[in-house]
């Protein structure tokens, strides 16, 4: 499978730093030779470590050890299945999927299976790595201060944006990266209420044809992991979208 690499496919984006200005590390797992290596010369052009894998076994290895900040998955590797490293990656890291299955409903699975982004081949190297500076971006933006902890409800849903946390009825709550951008986006003001097309814009940062679809399959995740309260966390209004149910607390 050959990328797309014209004279101007040449990353101009600022570089990604952690926190505390320490190189981001991303792990690109693709069991093609030529375009790992285009990859890991594109990426580290942009000043950020990369580790590489041919296979999934590799790739688990890579996961469980050295925990890196986002992942370049293809998904048709010769050992495992790619899902099945995004699904249990995927809550915890930020996942790129790299594949050549471009059929929409393909696309959205993915997606739904909590993947950050979804890049079909043939594609560009740049196109690769401004989706990596975006994801990367999105996941720090943060301040640590007690700014970013919001209560809501009297208490009931706690949101620590610095720490990545959630806990409702003082009990955390395990979400994916589309699903933690869905919560903290309707947290940003409660009882307002967000058009599919706006959650999918602060969800994804970009949008494609039927991704909103997939913004249901996100809110009804979210309602099943907050338990028989979840309708009233995250309420819909027919006709326009969602809006979060609790008000804010102070």
């Amino acid at each position: 499978m050959a990328v797309t690499i014209g004279l101007l496919d040449r990353p101009e984006q600022g570089r990604v730093e952690a926190h505390n200005g320490a190189m981001r590390t991303v792990l690109v797992v693709e069991d093609e030779r030529d375009i790992r290596e285009v990859l890991r010369r594109y990426l580290e052009r942009e000043g950020l470590a990369v580790l590489t894998a041919a296979n999934g076994a590799e790739a688990l290895r890579h996961i469980e050890q050295t925990r890196p900040d986002l992942i370049l998955l293809d998904l048709g590797l010769p050992d495992i299945d790619g899902a099945e490293i995004l699904a249990t990656s995927a809550p915890r890291i930020p996942v790129i999927v790299l594949t050549a299955r471009s059929a929409l409903e393909d696309r959205i699975d993915g997606l739904r299976m909590g993947a950050d982004d979804y890049i079909v081949k043939p594609f560009s190297p740049t196109e690769v790595v401004l989706r990596v500076q975006a994801v990367l971006s999105r996941g720090g933006q943060h301040r640590e201060s007690e700014d970013d902890v919001r209560s809501f409800g009297k208490g009931m849903l706690v949101i620590d944006e610095a720490r990545h946390e959630v806990t409702f009825a003082c009990e955390p709550l395990r979400l994916t990266p589309h699903e933690w951008s869905l919560l903290v986006s309707l947290a940003s003001t409660p009882g307002r209420v967000f058009s599919r097309h706006e959650l999918v814009e602060r969800i994804a940062g970009y949008t494609f044809e039927g991704y909103e679809r997939a913004v249901d399959s996100h809110v009804k995740n979210v309602r099943h992991k907050l338990g028989p309260e979840g309708r009233q966390v995250i309420e819909t209004v027919v006709g326009f979208g969602y809006r979060l149910g609790l008000t804010a607390d102070g």
